[in-house]
C-alpha cells in the first residue's frame, strides 16, 4: 500500500510518499481502507520529534473509512461496516490496522469527510465544554485561536450552551470566522493587548475560565484575565510549552485553578468514547454543529498539508484522501 514514511525527524520535507507492506489484522483489531485522514498539530509533533515514537514510521492519529478485515477475536466491528478513530498512530495511509475498541461506528447522516474531520478537534471542544470546566449558561469563557479547528467548534459549543464567549485571533478574516461560529467578542491579538481587553469587556472581573491550546505565549496574561476562582484549561501548546509554575502564583491570582488535558483521559474507556461521539455526530447530523473542511490534498501532499497548518494559513480543518 502507499503511506507516508517518516526515516528521520524534522521539518514536513521528511515525509516522504512510499510503497509499504498493508497491515495485517492481530487478534483483536480491524483492517480499515482509510477514505479520509485529519490532519492535526500533534503529527507535526511526532514528525519533528517533540513527542518519540520508534522510527521509522507512518504518522496520522485519526480518519474514517470501511473495515475490509478483521481479527479472530473481535466483537464490536465487522467487515463493511463505516468507522472513524482518532489517537492510531499509523493513519497517513490507504489502510491502518486499528484496535476494535479505538474504532466508532459512523452514522448514515454523517459523511467520511465530517467523521475524519470531527474526531480529535471535535471529541477535544466536546469534553472541554462538558467536563474540563463544566461551562455553564450566563458564565463568560475567554476561547484562545477562536478561529482553529478546535477553536471554531468550541465556540460553537459554548454559543449553544448559553455561555458568553469572547475569542482571540490574530486576524480581522479569522475574528469575522469566531463571530459567524457564535462569539460574543473576538479580539484581533495582533491590534489589541488581550489581557487589557478582556477586563473591558468583563468590567475588571475576568472569565470563568479560559480554553487555551497556545501554551507558552498567552500564558502569563491568562492567569490576569481570570476571576476569583477561575479555571483555566491547558489542552494544546502550538506556541511552545508552559513553563514551570509556582502553585503559589496560583493562589496570589485568585486561588485559580489550572489543568492540562489531553483527549485520551476523557476517552478513555469505551463507553466514554462511545458517549462522547453519538453526541458529537447527533449535533453534527442536526446542523447544531459545523464542521469546517478547510481544504483537501493528496496523500503525497502531506508535507504541504503541513506547511500550511503551521504556517496558519487556512482556517478549519485539513484533510487527506489516500
Amino acid at each position: 500500500m502507499k503511506a507516508i514514511r517518516v526515516q528521520h525527524t524534522g521539518g514536513p520535507e521528511v515525509m516522504e510518499l512510499a510503497e509499504v507492506p498493508a497491515p495485517q489484522a492481530k487478534p483483536t483489531e480491524a483492517v480499515v481502507k482509510i477514505s479520509f485522514v485529519g490532519v492535526n498539530s500533534i503529527d507535526g509533533y511526532f514528525r519533528d520529534g517533540r513527542f518519540r515514537t520508534p522510527l521509522p514510521f507512518i504518522p496520522g492519529q485519526e480518519g474514517a473509512g470501511v473495515v475490509t478485515a478483521v481479527g479472530a477475536n473481535t466483537k464490536t466491528v465487522k467487515v463493511g461496516d463505516r468507522v472513524a478513530w482518532s489517537g492510531t498512530l499509523g493513519s497517513y495511509a490507504e489502510f491502518v490496522a486499528a484496535e476494535e475498541e479505538h474504532l466508532v461506528p459512523v452514522p448514515a447522516a454523517i459523511t467520511d469527510q465530517q467523521a475524519a474531520a470531527s474526531m480529535m478537534q471535535g471529541l477535544t471542544a466536546h469534553y472541554l465544554v462538558n467536563d474540563a470546566h463544566k461551562l455553564k449558561a450566563g458564565e463568560t469563557a475567554l476561547v484562545h485561536a477562536a478561529a482553529g479547528g478546535v477553536g471554531l467548534l468550541l465556540v460553537q459549543l459554548a454559543h449553544t450552551i448559553g455561555a458568553r464567549v469572547i475569542g482571540t485571533a490574530s486576524s480581522e478574516e479569522k475574528a469575522q470566522l469566531a463571530r459567524e461560529a457564535g462569539a460574543d467578542e473576538v479580539i484581533v491579538f495582533t491590534q489589541h493587548d488581550f489581557e487589557s481587553e478582556v477586563k473591558r469587556l468583563t468590567g475588571g472581573k475576568g472569565v470563568e475560565v479560559v480554553y487555551d491550546g497556545v501554551g507558552k505565549a498567552t500564558f502569563e496574561k491568562n492567569l490576569n484575565v481570570m476571576r476569583l476562582r477561575g479555571m483555566l484549561v491547558l489542552y494544546g501548546m502550538s506556541s511552545g510549552p508552559v513553563p514551570p509554575v509556582d502553585p503559589a502564583k496560583l493562589s496570589e491570582k485568585g486561588s485559580l485553578y489550572m489543568a492540562r488535558t489531553t483527549l485520551a483521559h476523557f476517552t478513555a474507556t469505551r463507553e466514554e468514547l462511545l458517549a462522547r461521539t453519538s453526541d458529537l455526530f447527533r449535533m453534527i447530523a442536526d446542523g447544531k454543529l459545523k464542521v469546517k473542511i478547510a481544504k483537501t490534498y493528496p496523500l503525497a501532499e502531506a508535507a504541504q498539508a503541513h506547511r500550511d497548518m503551521e504556517a496558519r494559513k487556512v482556517t478549519g480543518k485539513l484533510l487527506l484522501v489516500p
